[in-house]
C-alpha cells in the first residue's frame, strides 16, 4: 500500500504524518511530532533551520522504519518567512522571524511613496508589517550584503524541498503570502520587485500544488533508509492552502461554506474562482492568497490562538495551572464580557502578554480580567466577535452570503470558543478535521501520484 508523508511545521509545534488510501478511506498516523520556537541573536529573532529540517529527517527516517513503499513526501509550513541561499547552496543564515521587530512601522513609511489601491489591485494582499514584501524592503534599506551574495530566495517549506531535492523553485501558495505576486496572473510581479531594487534572480520558478519537485538526494535517501525514489510533491506549501483543501467534502450541500483555519493565526474567508482587488476590500482588510487547483483563498489573517498560548506559556513558567482543560473549565464559569481588538499592535509580541491584556481593558473602560478564567473568557470571547465581524465584511464584499462556517485546524477543538462563535455569528459550525493541514497536504499527493482523481473520492479519513 503506498505511503504519503506530510511533513507540516507550524509556528510552535511540527509534526511528520503518514497517509494511506484505502478505497474511500484514507488512513493517517501520527509518526513524529517535535517542538519549534523563535531564537533572539542580538537585536534579531530567528527560526532555527538547521534544528527544523534535524527534526524533519528523524520524523521520515522513523517512517521509513514502520512503512514499506513510501511514494511521496510533502512540506507546508507558515506563510511569508524564507531563507537566502547563495550558488553554491549555502544558507546565508538563519530565516528571521516574521515577529522580528525590525519591520515595526515600515508600513507607513512604504505606504507614503506607493500608490496603495493600484499596489492592492495588482496584488491583492492585505498589507501587514510581517510580509515579506516589507521584510525584504527593511534589508535592502539597511544595505543588507546577503540580497546582492545570494542566488534564491526560498520560502520556509521551497527552503526545506531545497536541501532534500536540490531543486530550488517557489510553490504558488506560499509565494502568494509574499506580497510580491501578481494576484491575476499568478506570477511575480516583476515590476514591483524591480521597484524595490531586489535582485530578479532571487525569485525563481513559480509551480503549483501537485507538481514534482524532485526525487530526495540519494546520500538523504540512504542515511534516512527511504526508498531511491521518493518525490517530493509541491502541495499547498502554506498551511492554510493545505488546511483549506482538506475541508469536508459536502455532498449535495448548497450555498456558500466559509473557512476559519484556526491555530496561532485565524484565517477566515472563502474560496474564489478569481481573486477580489476592489478598493472595497483593500479597505476591509481582506487578502488574496493562493490555494489548490489555482483557487483563491479570499480571506482575513487574524490574529488567533496567539493571545491564549502567550498567556498560557508565561502562566507555566510562574507554575500556575496551563492545561487546556483546566483553563477552559474556568472560563466556562466566567461572566466576564470585556472585548479586546485581537488585531491590536500592542499583542504582537509583548514583553508581557498578561499586562497587555489587563492594559487593553483598562484603558478602554472595560472589566479588567483578574483570574485566569477571566482571561482566557476574555480573549476567546473577543475572538469570536472578530469572526463576526470578519463574515459581516465577507457577506458585504461577495455574491451571496455565507450559510456556514466551518472550523479546521487545532483551533476547532475548543468547543467554548465554537460555542461562542456560533453564538456571536449566528451561523452552524461543523469542526474538524484538527489535523487539517496534513490531511489536505496528504490528499494533494495522492492526487499527484494518481492514487484518487479528487478529494470528492475519500469519504473517511481515520
Amino acid at each position: 500500500m503506498a505511503t504519503y508523508l506530510a511533513v507540516d511545521f507550524g509556528a510552535g509545534s511540527g509534526r511528520v504524518i503518514a497517509g494511506t488510501v484505502s478505497g474511500a478511506r484514507m488512513k493517517t498516523v501520527e509518526v513524529h511530532r517535535f517542538l519549534n520556537r523563535q531564537v533572539r541573536l542580538g537585536d534579531r529573532l530567528y527560526w532555527d533551520f538547521p534544528a527544523l529540517f534535524e527534526e524533519m529527517k528523524t520524523g521520515l527516517r522513523l517512517a521509513a522504519r514502520q512503512f514499506q513503499d513510501i511514494r511521496s513526501i510533502g512540506i507546508d509550513t507558515w506563510g511569508v518567512d524564507y531563507g537566502l541561499v547563495d550558488d553554491s547552496g549555502n544558507l546565508l543564515g538563519n530565516p528571521i522571524c516574521y515577529r522580528d521587530s525590525a519591520t515595526d512601522g515600515v508600513v507607513g513609511e512604504w505606504c507614503r511613496e506607493h500608490d496603495v489601491a493600484a499596489h492592492y489591485a495588482q496584488a491583492g494582499i492585505q498589507i501587514m508589517p510581517i510580509n515579506t514584501l516589507f521584510q525584504l524592503y527593511v534589508r535592502r534599506k539597511a544595505g543588507d550584503k546577503a540580497l546582492n551574495i545570494a542566488r534564491h530566495l526560498l520560502f520556509m517549506p521551497d527552503l526545506f524541498s531545497y536541501y532534500l531535492t536540490g531543486v530550488p523553485d517557489n510553490e504558488y501558495s506560499i509565494a502568494s503570502t509574499s506580497e510580491l505576486l501578481d494576484a491575476r496572473k499568478r506570477d511575480w510581479n516583476r515590476p514591483l520587485i524591480d521597484s524595490l531594487g531586489l535582485p530578479e534572480r532571487l525569485f525563481g520558478k513559480i509551480v503549483f500544488p501537485g507538481t514534482e519537485r524532485g526525487t530526495v538526494r540519494k546520500e538523504i535517501a540512504e542515511e534516512l533508509g527511504l526508498p531511491d525514489d521518493v518525490k517530493v510533491v509541491a502541495v499547498g506549501s502554506h498551511d492554510t492552502a493545505s488546511a483549506v483543501f482538506a475541508t469536508p467534502y459536502e455532498k449535495g450541500k448548497e450555498g456558500v461554506s466559509a473557512f476559519l483555519s484556526s491555530g496561532t493565526w485565524s484565517l477566515l474567508g472563502v474560496e474564489l474562482d478569481e481573486p477580489v482587488l476592489t478598493e472595497a476590500a483593500r479597505k476591509a482588510g481582506f487578502t488574496n492568497e493562493g490555494g489548490v487547483g489555482g483557487k483563491i483563498y479570499f480571506l482575513q489573517n487574524i490574529t488567533g490562538m496567539w493571545i491564549l498560548q502567550c498567556l498560557m506559556k508565561q502562566w507555566k513558567e510562574v507554575g500556575l495551572p496551563d492545561t487546556y482543560d483546566y483553563l477552559l473549565a474556568e472560563a466556562e464559569t466566567s461572566d466576564i464580557g470585556s472585548v479586546i481588538d485581537v488585531d491590536a499592535d500592542v499583542f504582537m509580541h509583548p514583553d508581557d502578554m498578561q499586562e497587555a491584556v489587563a492594559g487593553y481593558c483598562r484603558e478602554s473602560g472595560q472589566r479588567v480580567p483578574s483570574s485566569q478564567g477571566e482571561f482566557v473568557r476574555c480573549v476567546l470571547h473577543s475572538l469570536a466577535v472578530r469572526y463576526r465581524k470578519g463574515i459581516s465584511g465577507l457577506n458585504s464584499l461577495i455574491s451571496r452570503p455565507v450559510e456556514r462556517l466551518h472550523i479546521i485546524g487545532g483551533g476547532s477543538r475548543n468547543r467554548l470558543l465554537n460555542r461562542l462563535t456560533e453564538q456571536e455569528t449566528g451561523l452552524p459550525v461543523i469542526a474538524g478535521p484538527v489535523e487539517a493541514t496534513a490531511i489536505g497536504n496528504l490528499l494533494v499527493q495522492a492526487i499527484a501520484c494518481g492514487e484518487i482523481k479528487d478529494k470528492s473520492e475519500i469519504e473517511s479519513i481515520l
